[in-house]
C-alpha cells in the first residue's frame, strides 16, 4: 500500500489563481515527496481523495 501523506501549505505557497480567489491555505497529496493530487482547497477534501488514493492501491 502506498504511503500518502497530507501536506499543507499556506501564505505565499498557495498558487496564485487561488490566492486571487481568497484561498489563504490549500492541500496536497503527496507520495515520496512528490505531489500526486492538488491543490485541494480543503482537508476534509484532501483526507476524502486520500482515502481513495489508498482503495485504489
Amino acid at each position: 500500500m502506498p504511503t500518502i501523506q497530507i501536506m499543507s501549505v499556506i501564505g505565499s505557497a498557495v498558487p496564485a489563481p487561488l490566492r486571487k480567489l481568497g484561498v489563504l491555505a490549500c492541500w496536497y497529496l503527496m507520495h515520496d515527496g512528490e505531489p500526486v493530487s492538488g491543490p485541494l482547497t480543503s482537508l476534509s477534501a484532501a483526507e476524502q481523495q486520500a482515502a481513495t488514493f489508498r482503495l485504489r492501491a
